[in-house]
């Protein structure tokens, strides 16, 4: 089976995903931490960000592969924490337009999902990436909520500049984030993590 949840930035995504595998014993793939280990990648090989074509061919060369659904690794190198340094943060969006890149990183996405029950979070996820998914979520949450949420994650960023962050964020991914018909919305502005876990896990279940 598998379970893809898609949305904005800040709206739950990966905490959400995270949980939701752990509790279920489900493969967990975290397709954003892919882009943005290619984008390391790129910058550690000096490929320019605005060539297409050798961002594809250094994809295709480089599998992203995960360990337990935590650990990143690309290039036998381990990723995990170097992808969410800023650099990679203002970077990651100018590799992740390319249709090149997502195009391979469609594929392996798709690889890693088969590998048994997973749940798969990003864009375009139950549109594009895994369109037979048994259990689409699209999670959504209040702007001022999201930012609170990103303020915790980052230290440093002052509230207003989060809000403009989201908000340049939400314009820029809005061609590649598209809710599926067919997707369950779950609102966590007011709830708390365990309590969306409960409301996706009981939509999995009722689709087993």
């Amino acid at each position: 089976m598998i379970v893809a949840i898609d949305g904005p930035a800040g709206a739950g995504k990966s905490s959400v995903a995270r949980g939701l595998a752990e509790r279920l014993g489900f493969h967990y793939l975290d397709t954003g931490a892919m882009y943005r280990a290619v984008t390391w990648l790129a910058l550690h090989e000096g490929i320019p960000l605005d060539d297409g074509l050798a961002l594809q061919a250094l994809a295709a060369a480089n599998p992203v592969s995960f360990d337990d659904g935590r650990g990143v690794s690309v290039a036998g190198e381990d990723v995990t924490a170097r992808i969410r340094e800023p650099e990679i943060d203002a970077a990651v969006p100018v590799v992740a337009r390319h249709p090149e890149v997502r195009e391979v990183m469609r594929v392996r996405q798709r690889e890693l999902g088969r590998l048994g029950d997973s749940v798969i979070e990003g864009r375009d996820i139950g549109v594009v990436v895994v369109p037979d998914a048994e259990v689409k979520v699209w999670l959504v949450a209040d702007p001022a909520v999201r930012a609170r949420r990103r303020h915790l994650e980052r230290d440093g960023l002052e509230m207003e500049e989060l809000a403009a962050e989201l908000r340049r964020r939400d314009e820029r991914d809005s061609v590649n984030t598209h809710r599926a018909p067919d997707a369950v919305e779950v609102d966590t502005t007011d709830l708390t993590l365990d309590d969306v876990i409960d409301r996706v896990a009981a939509l999995v279940e009722a689709a087993r």
